[in-house]
């Protein structure tokens, strides 16, 4: 039985997590596996990737690593150069990296405006930059950009950087799937709700529930009307399908992946 991804080579940034459980990096990282693709994974950190290589390989998948800092131009450039390297060629990129700061703009510091630019946005600028052109000898290829809910609507915590610049990545998404849809290349935006990934452990429960990760959970439910929680792995599926050449009439959209929460008027 053919696979949705067989064949198809898939650079996956932020393919680690700070974590156990199923970030969206990860998540994609694995289930593209599943789906047949080899999957170059990128994280800055290498401890990050461990659980991810090892749920690859339990998933029967090919994976090889790189590390990398996306908000840097060299640096992003080697990564595409190191995936062409090893798989000769690149079919998918999923531009995963991104994290929010809180605060308004008279609280925020001009600098954690600037890391907030860097780290959501221009990160997904240069993965565009770099993998494009391979994607344009090659005859086509699928680009899949991770945004937040909070690029669409207020979530419930002042986070400006975060919410301008995932709103961002959607327009970006945009522009850029009409200016390559001509060579082939489809652009398309995955748009996560809270979900619950590892970083409600690692840093959001601290921020916003006093620690009590719980409590943290319990607030997020409350806005989402399914009554089940996601994670990861719905990220990753709707990453999947817009990956795939199930999606080959389909360019610079988004999926919302939230549970309805988007949808509620309040």
């Amino acid at each position: 039985m053919t696979r949705r991804l067989d064949g198809k080579v898939a650079i996956v940034t932020g393919a680690g997590s700070v974590g156990p459980g199923w970030g969206n990096g990860r998540a994609t990282a694995v289930r593209f596996a599943e789906e047949g693709a080899k999957v170059f994974a990128v994280d800055r950190d290498a401890e990050r990737l461990r659980e991810t290589i090892d749920g690859v390989k339990k998933a029967g998948g090919t994976i090889a690593t790189h590390l990398c800092d996306v908000t840097r131009a060299a640096d992003v450039a080697a990564m595409v150069d190191a995936c062409v390297r090893v798989f000769g060629r690149i079919d998918v990129l999923v531009n995963n990296v991104g994290g929010s700061a809180a605060g308004g703009p008279a609280e925020m510091s001009e600098e954690t405006w600037d890391a907030q630019i860097e780290f959501n946005l221009t990160s997904v600028f240069l993965g565009c930059k770099y993998v494009i052109p391979v994607m344009e000898k090659q005859g086509g290829g699928a680009i899949v950009n991770i945004a937040s809910t909070s690029g669409i609507r207020f979530t419930g915590n002042a986070q400006v950087g975060y919410a301008a610049t995932k709103a961002g990545v959607i327009q970006l998404s945009r522009v850029v799937a009409v200016q390559y849809a001509p060579k082939g290349i489809r652009v398309n935006t995955v748009v996560p709700g809270q979900l619950h990934t590892p970083m409600v452990e690692a840093r959001l429960a601290k921020q916003r529930a006093g620690g009590d990760v719980t409590e943290l959970l319990k607030q997020r439910q409350r806005r989402i009307p399914l009554a089940i929680e996601g994670d990861g792995r719905d990220t990753a599926n709707a990453a999947l399908f817009l990956a795939s050449d199930e999606a080959r009439f389909i360019t610079g959209t988004e999926i919302v992946v939230d549970g309805g929460m988007t949808a509620r008027c309040d």
